[in-house]
């Protein structure tokens, strides 16, 4: 079974910026699945920020995070980062890291989430 642990969410003021990691382990072929995050604020639904294929080759984002969020991932270490940039309020939400993508942008595993909080 794959685990997912988020870290380095947090409060931060409008314009700053925070970044974003997430540790996998327990599965064989971690290094092969496609990793994303995703993220929720308070009464919406969860949508897709970013993600990356397993060779880090190819990365996709959503309209709101293209030119503000890279994504990145460390295959050795099974970390995926996503650093975000020129932060928004509407940023503000639960982030969550994802992995093994089973169709478009949606995946088997997830972890427990990690707030980012933008004060305007």
């Amino acid at each position: 079974q794959v685990q997912l642990v988020e870290s380095g969410g947090g409060l931060v003021q409008a314009g700053g910026s925070l970044r974003l990691s997430c540790a996998a382990s327990g599965g064989t072929f971690i290094s092969t699945y496609a990793m994303g995050w995703v993220r929720q604020a308070p009464g919406k639904e969860r949508e897709f920020v970013a993600d990356i294929e397993w060779s880090g080759g190819n990365a996709n984002y959503a309209d709101s995070a293209k030119g503000r969020f890279t994504i990145s991932r460390d295959n050795a270490k099974n970390t995926v980062s996503l650093q975000m940039n020129s932060l928004k309020p509407e940023d503000t939400a639960v982030y969550y890291c994802a992995a093994d993508r089973t169709q478009y942008r949606k995946y088997r595993y997830w972890g427990q989430g990690t707030q980012v909080t933008v004060s305007s």
